[in-house]
């Protein structure tokens, strides 16, 4: 038993039952921090914090002295954007290190698979063709990186590590580079380092300047035949572009983790194309274990009046 004294949240989620996912473990770690469902609240007026994945449009309005919304992923777009959110409330996400490595592997095997052409030994096996094919240098393969946050670097240093050639575009230029990883920042970031790369990969926040950066004058500057690994956020693609940039071959094809609209509508004509690899949203995902010791540790912070470790710069978006 704790003895001091709980600071009371609620669950904000329109698609995922919230509680059923992490609250054995919240409750596991002590009764100071309470989490309810919003029916469960007798009196909106004593909830200070919310845990969200995709609150509704208004999630918020019944909690006046609501003072932190603290996302259970590494995204925190649809709280910046919530209309219902005040500015007076801090935002929190979580940091799980798990999911550096999750991404870092999901990125990896999908430049791999490409690379590799492992489709095309699959797609002989069936036929018992015994069929070595040609291989390259890894070093001679370009992968442009859009983005070095916590998962950014993890998968910088995943393709790095393989021998592969990566050029980063980042805000800033990182106090602890990768070894070996060309690095550049500034305006003009993103377009040189997609400067004739084979790989184009995407891990960038979503912020006003970030969104539709996937678009036909960026595509233009890689090598013909270049491959899209879409892992930061649907926002980020300008879906008609994508697909000019795919009829005209100057990109051969495009894995999509991520969409404007989730779940992919079972009818969309994506999932017929044959030059697209679509997966639901899941180059990595957070641990319920980590995402409840941070949601208790920010609630804590919260009802001391602490600096919140995991806050987020609303500026800055991230």
């Amino acid at each position: 038993m704790s003895s001091q004294a709980p600071i009371l949240g609620v669950y904000l989620s329109e698609s995922l039952d919230l509680d059923s996912v992490y609250g054995e473990a919240l409750r596991q770690l002590g009764d100071d921090v309470v989490l309810r469902h919003p029916h469960e609240i007798e009196d909106p007026r004593e909830v200070r914090f919310a845990i969200c994945w995709q609150p509704g449009e208004d999630a918020f309005a019944p909690y006046p002295n609501l003072r932190l919304a603290m996302s259970i992923a590494a995204g925190v777009d649809a709280l910046l954007s919530h209309p219902g959110l005040s500015a007076e409330v801090q935002i929190a996400r979580v940091r799980d290190p798990h999911q550096a490595y999750l991404m870092a592997g999901f990125a990896a095997h999908e430049v791999l698979h490409r690379e590799r052409e492992f489709a095309v030994i699959a797609d002989n096996a069936t036929r018992g063709e015994w069929q070595p094919l040609a291989m390259r240098a890894p070093e001679k393969a370009k992968v442009a990186v859009l983005g070095h946050g916590s998962m950014g670097r993890a998968v910088v240093t995943s393709l790095s590590t393989l021998g592969f050639s990566v050029t980063v575009a980042c805000r800033s230029e990182p106090a602890a580079p990768v070894p070996g990883v060309r690095y550049l920042a500034g305006d003009n970031a993103v377009m040189a380092a997609a400067d004739g790369a084979d790989y184009l990969m995407n891990i960038l926040p979503l912020t006003p300047v970030t969104e539709n950066v996937l678009n036909a004058a960026l595509f233009a500057r890689l090598r013909p035949g270049a491959w899209l690994v879409q892992i930061g956020r649907g926002e980020h693609l300008v879906e008609a572009d994508l697909e000019a940039a795919l009829d005209s071959g100057q990109l051969a094809g495009a894995t999509l983790d991520v969409f404007r609209e989730e779940p992919l509508a079972p009818t969309h004509r994506w999932w017929q194309d044959a030059r697209l690899r679509i997966t639901p949203h899941v180059a990595s995902d957070s641990l319920p274990e980590v995402v409840a010791e941070q949601v208790v540790a920010t609630a804590r912070e919260l009802r001391d009046g602490l600096p919140l470790t995991l806050g987020v710069d609303r500026q800055r978006g991230y």
